[in-house]
């Protein structure tokens, strides 16, 4: 039962914060970021980091050049994509399909 009760605390938490009610949770999205240091460490072109990640060629390169900052949910998945730059390409692009492949003879 204790599982139970953990789950509906959780889920009435997630209605409080959906709610509104944000005292007690605490996010931090970093106010500056390094996009051109994440893509270089990725070891893709300004354009290959776009299409993969679906960021304009133009914001790259304003956020690059320091032309503009990245806004508060842009910086949040750039820093995902900085941590897990596997899992995001995952869930954007579907995993390899692992069962078409053929079996050693």
């Amino acid at each position: 039962m204790a599982m139970f009760d953990d789950l509906k605390n959780g889920l009435r938490e997630i209605d409080s914060f959906l709610d509104g009610k944000r005292e007690g949770y605490k996010l931090t999205v970093p106010a500056q970021i390094d996009v051109k240091g994440i893509r270089k460490g990725l070891h893709m072109t300004q354009s290959r980091f776009s299409q993969v990640f679906g960021f304009s060629v133009d914001a790259v390169k304003h956020w690059e050049g320091g032309r503009r900052t990245p806004e508060a949910s842009a910086r949040a998945f750039l820093t995902v994509i900085a941590k897990n730059p596997k899992a995001v390409i995952a869930a954007l692009h579907g995993a390899p399909d692992r069962s078409k492949r053929r079996k050693a003879s």
